[in-house]
């Protein structure tokens, strides 16, 4: 069923440059503030996150991530999320897992889905591209406005809905019949799915600032990409319509 999966579970602590620190945080939140230029920030970290490719072109890629920081000044935070990356769009699907997500969301704060949501459709974004990486989900960083707890409580909610948004997707899908065509269209979406994980993914890029063990931070890459020169799918096709749909981030619940 899958080509690749793999899951993380990181407890790491220590001391880290102030641009790794930054790398790891939402863009303009300096929590380095007061310190002073080139020290090193003491720190402790814990994630689990997994990233799921199958094979058929038709069932999509899942990756999710939820995360805790905390450094020796007394700063804290929550962060994470979890996206769906298809080949194809399937509606749906789509309003499958985000209908999860939204439900899981307005349980814990109104305003949860809309924010989480357009961060993700911000944060995934190929941005030599014009693309985003996917068809989004939820996404969240720098949550310290509430007790500890509830924020624990909101991020094990969502981790312990990823086989109920998920799974039926796969299921679904698994068994699909698809051309060669259709597989190399596959390929060349995951090559998109390397180049953002390379170049912007946050935890990938705090991983490599930070010494980390190389094979589990490039875990999320899948086995196989591909690229071709210039490739543009012909108007009116399924693949053209999911070219609009990466353009142009749509809400589906």
């Amino acid at each position: 069923v899958f080509e690749k999966a793999g899951v993380n579970l990181s407890v790491v602590y220590g001391t880290m440059p102030q641009e790794a620190l930054q790398a790891a945080t939402e863009r303009g939140v300096d929590r380095a503030a007061g310190m002073a230029p080139g020290e090193r920030v003491p720190f402790f970290a814990c994630g689990l996150s997994s990233v799921m490719h199958p094979k058929n072109p038709f069932a999509p890629t899942m990756h999710f991530n939820y995360r805790y920081f905390e450094t020796d000044g007394g700063v804290w935070w929550f962060g994470g999320g979890t996206d769906i990356t298809p080949s194809y769009v399937d509606e749906d699907d789509m309003k499958h897992f985000h209908g999860t997500y939204k439900k899981i969301c307005d349980k814990h704060d109104p305003e949860y889905y809309k924010e989480f949501k357009a961060w993700a459709d911000r944060y995934f974004v190929i941005q030599h591209r014009n693309e985003t990486r996917g068809m989004g989900g939820i996404f969240f960083d720098d949550q310290n406005d509430k007790e500890p707890d509830e924020h624990f409580a909101f991020s094990k909610e969502c981790v312990n809905s990823v086989i109920k948004s998920y799974g039926p997707l796969v299921e679904k899908h698994k068994d699909d019949e698809y051309t060669p065509a259709q597989k190399e269209w596959q390929l060349m979406r995951r090559g998109r799915y390397v180049e953002f994980n390379l170049v912007y993914d946050r935890g990938t890029v705090f991983g490599l600032k930070t010494g980390g063990r190389i094979e589990s931070i490039l875990m999320s890459l899948p086995e196989t990409a591909r690229w071709e020169y210039n490739h543009q799918p012909e108007p009116g096709t399924p693949e053209a319509d999911f070219i609009d749909a990466v353009q142009n981030p749509r809400d589906w619940v």
